[in-house]
């Protein structure tokens, strides 16, 4: 198993801090925002100095009624490669749902959705599983998610869910402190419980990350400082094993390098402690710089792709097209998730069985999401529309679902807006309509003197 040691979050508006913060011995880099054949600096140079990167995906939806989509997993596949990175991660949750096998259009949450804990779920999981290891060149490794609600007529607690998964499958586990903390406020699950129903051996590494509780819900926001709380869950995570890794994240709000530094001090200082206290009982080695643990029960390095796939084969998970009872699973969830999802972004009635004031909570979360991602992919909107930008989104997303991602998002709320002759400042709406033709063609227009003389001409035959 590769020790990873403490890591960082790799995000471009800390990438110079990364750089020169002292001890960061890898990174991990949101698969989606990196393309293989143009690295961003920051992260080029991490790479030629020999720092680890490892490609965690948000996207795939491996807890959907789906199989994954093929394209996806390539993508992942790819960066995985192009990054000689030693494992992939992805998340233990649905992002869309929808489709042929509900009669309704695919609706995307624009966020990690948690799963059921059934039978059902983990039949159709750890197919999923199956099937993305098939595709993978290197192991890949799960993440528990946060969540805001919970799944009526649960069979499984999350320990349980979690240890029959990596039984079924050979999967790893990357474990969030995090979330464990934030489901024990939301949903009052105690993280020592689901800890000590963990294979420990399969835990690949550890995300750390602060939030915030506002009405009695804790919002996992990676926008705030990671508060003691949560530095006593890695605690109780270390009391039972020294993990391979451990990785802070920060998502928005960046602070001073000064407080990344002291967050991953007080990192460094709950985990040193296991390793002080294992390191008599497990042999470690070192190879060509990379430390590797020794004499861990059912470790995978980074070659252990190819094992890690023969296991699942060898422990009797289903085989590409699933029995008659997996695709009855997936018809069941099918239904269960998009009903939920719609819900929560189409306006529809909460499913039978759920808190409707946490659903609400929840649909209100996304809505916000949505906004502020929007309001990065497209920076223009709320430059545009000024304040009255956030208001406008949170009153579309009310009931309309994104569809094709966020780029696609924000065009259609432009054209949400033009249709309804807003907004009402004439000049404002001559920009948004201008923005709007720029990206709505078949090719969008850059900048430049050759885009402004095109530009123009498009804008005359338009009569404009």
């Amino acid at each position: 198993m590769v020790r990873l040691g403490t890591g960082m979050g790799w995000r471009p508006e800390i990438a110079d801090d990364i750089e020169r913060l002292p001890g960061i011995d890898w990174v991990e880099v949101v698969a989606e925002n990196v393309c293989p054949g143009h690295l961003p600096d920051g992260l080029r140079r991490l790479r030629e100095r020999g720092t680890t990167v490892v490609p965690h995906g948000v996207s795939l939806g491996l807890g959907g009624a789906e199989r994954p989509d093929a394209s996806r997993l390539a993508a992942l596949a790819e960066r995985a490669e192009a990054l000689g990175s030693p494992l992939v991660t992805e998340h233990i949750a649905f992002v869309r749902a929808g489709g042929p096998r509900t009669a309704s259009p695919v609706a995307e949450a624009g966020h990690l959705l948690p799963v059921p804990r059934t039978r059902d779920a983990l039949d159709v999981l750890c197919e999923n599983v199956r099937i993305a290891q098939e595709s993978l060149p290197v192991p890949l490794a799960l993440e528990n998610i946060a969540a805001l609600i919970t799944w009526p007529d649960e069979e499984l607690t999350e320990g349980q869910f979690l240890a029959e998964l990596v039984e079924r499958t050979g999967v790893r586990l990357l474990i969030d402190v995090a979330n464990l903390h934030t489901n024990r406020v939301n949903r009052g699950e105690d993280p020592a419980a689901a800890l000590d129903a963990l294979p420990t051996s399969a835990i690949a590494y550890v995300h750390v990350a602060g939030g915030i509780e506002r009405d009695g819900v804790w919002h996992d926001s990676h926008a705030h400082p990671v508060t003691r709380p949560v530095l006593d869950v890695l605690a109780e995570l270390c009391a039972r094993t020294a993990p391979p890794g451990v990785l802070l994240e920060r998502d928005d709000n960046f602070p001073a390098a000064s407080e990344l530094a002291a967050e991953l001090d007080a990192i460094r200082a709950v985990t040193a402690k296991a390793a002080v206290r294992v390191s008599g009982a497990v042999g470690v080695s070192s190879t060509a710089g990379i430390s590797v643990a020794v004499g861990s029960p059912g470790a995978i390095g980074i070659s252990g792709a190819a094992e890690a796939r023969e296991g699942s084969k060898a422990r009797g998970v289903l085989v590409a097209g699933g029995s008659d009872a997996v695709e009855g699973a997936r018809g069941r969830i099918a239904l269960a998730q998009a009903s939920l999802l719609s819900s929560l972004v189409a306006g529809a009635p909460a499913p039978e069985g759920f808190d409707r004031r946490r659903l609400g909570v929840q649909s209100r979360a996304l809505a916000a999401k949505r906004a502020d991602v929007v309001g990065k992919v497209a920076p223009e909107l709320p430059r545009i529309l000024g304040s009255g930008y956030r208001p406008a989104f949170l009153d579309y997303a009310l009931d309309r679902p994104m569809t094709g991602g966020y780029r696609r998002d924000a065009l259609a709320f432009a054209e949400h807006l033009l249709a309804d002759e807003r907004p009402e400042d004439p000049a404002a709406r001559r920009q948004l309509t201008q923005w709007w033709r720029e990206r709505s063609g078949p090719a969008p227009v850059r900048p430049g003197p050759a885009a402004r003389l095109a530009r123009a001409a498009r804008l005359a035959l338009l009569g404009r």
